[in-house]
């Protein structure tokens, strides 16, 4: 019983501290990319975003990413507008490197350091994260948004077991809930985030059992619009 109660106890004050927010977290979009770039006008993964944010009559979305080469441009697609954030690691190895698990252990433990992330979107980079928001917040008042913008993480993974893998953008997400409403609810919409594309996306089947060809294609560029 008093583990029961302490479990309520966390989730009723995350749930709390998100309910009058700026962010309404969701969760993974992708697990694989179906096509490349995947957050364009159109494509499925971008059009499924939207989708999510329309049954929450927003008209704005936040998608999450790790910056490669893109310059993470802000579009409409349909009635939403998609607003694309990358963050830069000054002390990772970039998208396409592998994954620190003692690091990632680190942040999730005490959040990310001040001064390690630099922020990309529209093809600008913020030094600091107030500045990055800054830029998000200005973007969804100029595009009708009222109330909390729906906010997702890519989610893709270029190799391994896209089951265990959170793909990119994923430190991004936790980034911002941490900053935005602490870390216990960060742990706790992270791991409904996780949870999330079982439960809404129609993609999910199709990405996992043809996992291992999709990222073959992709990393040799076959997933590439012509």
């Amino acid at each position: 019983m008093v583990l029961i109660t302490i479990i309520a106890l966390i989730l009723g004050y995350s749930f709390i501290s998100v309910a009058n927010g700026p962010f309404d977290p969701l969760g993974r979009t992708a697990f694989v990319k179906l096509g490349n770039p995947d957050f364009y006008p159109g494509h499925p993964h971008s059009q499924l975003l939207a989708e999510y944010a329309e049954e929450r009559n927003s008209k704005c979305a936040l998608i999450c990413h790790f910056a490669g080469s893109s310059n993470y441009r802000s579009y409409q697609d349909g009635n939403v507008f998609i607003i694309e954030l990358a963050f830069i690691d000054t002390q990772g190895t970039g998208a396409e490197g592998d994954t620190n698990y003692l690091d990632s252990l680190s942040i999730a433990l005490f959040g990310i350091p001040d001064g390690r992330y630099k922020y990309k979107s529209d093809g600008i980079v913020f030094d600091n994260y107030d500045e990055a928001m800054e830029h998000v917040y200005t973007l969804a008042r100029n595009h009708g948004q009222e109330g909390a913008i729906p906010m997702a993480w890519h989610g893709s993974a270029r190799k391994g077991n896209p089951i265990f893998i959170q793909g990119c953008g994923f430190p991004l997400y936790f980034h911002i809930l941490q900053k935005t409403y602490g870390i216990i609810p960060a742990y706790v919409y992270t791991v409904y985030g996780m949870i999330f594309p079982y439960i809404h996306s129609p993609y999910k089947w199709f990405e996992l059992r043809n996992s291992t060809d999709l990222q073959l294609l992709y990393r040799g560029g076959n997933l590439n619009y012509e």
